[in-house]
C-alpha cells in the first residue's frame, strides 16, 4: 500500500507571472492527508480556495486555469507537474497574485523546492486511479488517448512548421528520476511573430528569452536545453494537467494535442469514474 505524501515543511519563492507579468510570492505548506493541492488567493478577501480538479478548469487558452466560486489561478500547469512526479499528494499553496511565479519556466525549479522544503509520509492511502480502459480525445490529425499501463508513460509527437522545429517524437517512462533529468527542465515555447497580438491578449508579459525558448521566422533567439525541448515541454503540460485527476496510472500517447485536449481528456476521466 502506498502512502499519502506532503511537505516536511513550508517554502517560499518569488518571480513573477509568465501571463500577467505581475509579482508574486507563493508559499507551500504542508497539508493533512486527503487535502490534494489547493491554491489559496491571499491577496483577496476571506483568502478564497481553488482546488486542483478537473471539473474546475474554466480555461485552456495558452495555460491551464482552475477557478472556483469565482475566484481564479492560472499557468498552473508547470507547479502541477512538478508536485505530480514529486509525489506530494497534499499540499496548500498561497499566493498573492492569480499566477504562480514563471521561475525559469520549467518545472525544475518546483521540483527542486519540493525537496529542499523535504517530504514525509502521512497515515493515510494513496488512492492511485489505474485505468482501466482507453479513453480518447480526437479532433482531425490531433488526438490523445490514455490507455491502461503499469506505471506513468507519455508517448508524445510534436509537429510544427517551424524549420528548427519539425517533428519532434519523445517517449518517457516517468519517475522521479527520469521526469527530473529529461522533463522538469524543459521549457515552455514562444515565437516572435506571436508576441505583440498575446501581448494585446494580455498574455506573455513575464516572458523573456531565459525562460522561455523564443523562436524568430529562422532562429532561436534563446540557449536551447534539449534539442527537443519543445516536446519534452509539451509532457510536462500533460503531467500538470492530467494530476488534475489525483495520482494515475496509464500510458498517454498524443499527437499535436495541448491544454484542451488534456482537459477534455481528464473531464471523460472524471465523467467515468462517476458513473455519469
Amino acid at each position: 500500500m502506498q502512502k499519502q505524501t506532503t511537505l516536511t515543511a513550508a517554502i517560499s519563492y518569488s518571480g513573477n507571472g509568465l501571463h500577467s507579468g505581475k509579482p508574486v510570492t507563493m508559499t507551500m505548506k504542508p497539508a493533512a492527508p486527503d487535502t490534494g493541492i489547493v491554491f489559496i488567493r491571499t491577496d483577496l478577501p476571506d483568502k478564497p480556495e481553488i482546488h486542483a480538479k478537473a471539473e474546475l478548469v474554466t480555461s485552456t487558452l495558452r495555460a491551464t486555469t482552475i477557478s472556483e466560486n469565482g475566484v481564479q489561478v492560472f499557468t498552473v500547469e508547470h507547479l502541477l507537474a512538478s508536485l505530480a512526479m514529486m509525489h506530494v499528494d497534499n499540499c496548500r499553496i498561497e499566493m498573492n497574485s492569480p499566477e504562480p511565479p514563471v521561475a525559469d519556466g520549467s518545472g525544475l525549479v518546483f521540483a527542486q523546492l519540493v525537496l529542499r522544503a523535504g517530504r514525509k509520509e502521512q497515515d493515510a492511502e494513496r488512492k492511485v486511479y489505474k485505468v482501466d480502459r482507453a479513453f480518447s480525445v480526437y479532433d482531425g490529425d490531433k488526438y490523445i488517448v490514455m490507455i491502461p499501463y503499469d506505471g506513468v508513460r507519455v508517448s508524445f509527437t510534436s509537429i510544427n512548421s517551424h524549420p528548427l522545429l519539425g517533428t519532434q517524437y519523445k517517449d518517457v517512462e516517468l519517475t522521479e528520476e527520469s521526469f527530473l533529468k529529461e522533463i522538469a527542465p524543459a521549457r515552455t515555447i514562444g515565437f516572435m511573430n506571436e508576441v505583440e497580438q498575446m501581448k494585446k491578449m494580455g498574455l506573455g508579459l513575464g516572458g523573456n528569452l531565459e525562460n522561455a525558448l523564443v523562436y524568430d521566422d529562422t532562429k532561436c533567439l534563446s540557449v536551447p536545453r534539449f534539442p527537443d525541448e519543445l516536446v519534452r515541454h509539451k509532457i510536462l503540460d500533460v503531467l500538470g494537467d492530467l494530476f488534475l485527476l489525483g495520482p494515475w496510472e496509464g500510458h498517454v500517447i498524443a499527437v499535436k494535442s495541448g491544454h484542451a485536449y488534456n482537459s477534455k481528456l481528464a473531464k471523460q476521466i472524471i465523467a467515468y469514474r462517476e458513473g455519469k
